[in-house]
């Protein structure tokens, strides 16, 4: 019965692992971003946004096109008194009990100071300002993804060397009890012993509370069920190349989609004051008609064709449209003005990433320096400790220092993956790394 009851728990505990194990996701940083690009909100409202633009720009494109109208009239009538005064005092006519009209216009511009060309132009000059600012929103999101991941594996590598470390500790204050006991150590080095534990316990429950903030930030980017647990495989994530990356401004000046939004609404501005210059001029356009009628037993009317030109000209508007021309100019000044402001930006953009980047590399050699170096310090002063040459003080000073050495080891690679990349995205080169084009 007993055998009985413990196969019984041992299959319950084996499910329970299993869907833990169900639960955990290894997912690459390169999955992970092209995810982000097909579920995330950011970017199916851009795409959304681009998809407005274009229907705007075939709205505009259609007043190019001629306009057609056709109505039509059926009316009853009552008992009409119909005189005809020029023709005497006999003169009168039947009275009809109906009466039917149809109507077609047709009207083509011809001519309107060049207003329909321009808002044309300066339409598509939006449409493509908005679907760059879309490109430019999927490397946002890219970007936002490769923090989150490079924040996770952080956290994940934190804690299993903590972990590690506390196993150590542990086993310290289990020997550190037995020579309390035989009075070889005082018992203010057990609690020293026992005060480290503590505090790595608190370090390791720090690092859970920021594995689970991080993992639910990306699950909710990623359009993932919160109960996910992802996984960043170490050499996955260390595999990815860091190498090429960009030395100067140049390429950002060149590339940055929101550097190039800005130009192509400054294009749109400027077709704008043509718009508004179109008001000086005088609309022409051509006209053509046809018209049906039929007053029963009165008038019967078929084939009224007609055809012409149409002139319109708003004289006051002359006088009046200087303050729009103005409005428009001072508009394009605007954007204009602001893209001065973000190529000054993207400049100091680029700089700082660089530093950060070489900054990252540097750190990543002093913290492998680091970590040598007191990894040998501890296997010093373990050994001083063994033979009474050091106390309690300095060994848990070598193995906090060790410590730290190993955490600042372990995460300083991922930094320098992480700079790479944010270095990419503010020369405007991340997409190419994730072929945007593809999405």
């Amino acid at each position: 019965m007993k055998i009985s009851q413990l196969m019984l728990f041992g299959v319950f505990f084996i499910g329970i692992s299993s869907i833990e194990a169900q639960e955990k996701t290894s997912l690459t940083l390169d999955e992970a971003v092209k995810m982000a690009w097909e579920k995330s909100n950011e970017v199916t409202l851009a795409n959304t946004k681009v998809n407005s633009k274009k229907y705007e720009l075939q709205t505009v494109k259609n007043n190019q096109y001629p306009d057609l109208k056709i109505s039509g009239q059926y009316q009853r009538l009552t008992k009409a008194s119909i005189d005809m005064p020029n023709q005497g005092e006999s003169a009168s006519l039947a009275s009809p009990d109906r009466a039917m009209l149809g109507m077609a216009n047709l009207s083509l511009p011809l001519f309107a100071g060049f207003k329909i060309q321009n808002s044309i132009d300066a339409y598509e000059s939006l449409y493509e300002a908005e679907s760059v600012t879309a490109a430019k929103t999927k490397e946002d999101v890219a970007l936002k993804v490769i923090t989150y991941y490079t924040a996770l594996y952080k956290a994940q590598k934190t804690l299993d060397v903590l972990t590690e470390n506390q196993k150590s500790a542990k086993q310290r204050v289990t020997d550190f009890i037995e020579l309390e006991k035989n009075g070889i150590i005082p018992r203010n080095d057990l609690l020293k012993a026992q005060l480290l534990v503590s505090k790595t316990q608190l370090s390791i429950d720090e690092a859970n509370n920021n594995i689970n903030n991080i993992n639910f930030y990306l699950t909710t980017l990623l359009k993932l069920e919160p109960s996910v647990k992802i996984q960043v495989n170490e050499d996955d994530f260390f595999n990815l190349k860091t190498t090429g990356a960009p030395t100067s401004d140049v390429l950002a000046l060149e590339s940055r989609k929101d550097l190039e939004a800005i130009r192509l609404q400054q294009k749109a501005s400027e077709a704008n004051v043509k718009i508004a210059k179109a008001g000086y001029y005088p609309t022409i356009s051509l006209l053509g008609g046809y018209t049906a009628l039929d007053l029963k037993d009165i008038i019967t009317v078929k084939y009224a064709m007609n055809f012409g030109l149409g002139l319109s000209y708003d004289l006051s508007g002359i006088l009046k449209n200087s303050a729009h021309v103005k409005e428009a100019e001072s508009k394009a000044l605007e954007v204009k003005n602001t893209e001065a402001i973000m190529t000054d930006r993207i400049k100091v953009e680029v700089q700082k990433s660089i530093e950060d980047y070489d900054l990252a590399i540097n750190q990543s050699v002093v913290y492998e320096e680091a970590f040598q170096q007191a990894t040998e310090n501890y296997r010093l002063v373990k050994d001083k400790f063994d033979n009474g040459l050091a106390d309690t003080n300095d060994l848990v000073e070598a193995d906090v220092e060790q410590l730290s050495a190993k955490i600042n080891t372990a995460v300083a690679k991922a930094t320098i993956i992480q700079k790479y990349y944010e270095l990419l995205s503010v020369s405007g080169q991340l997409s190419q790394s994730f072929n945007l084009s593809k999405i």
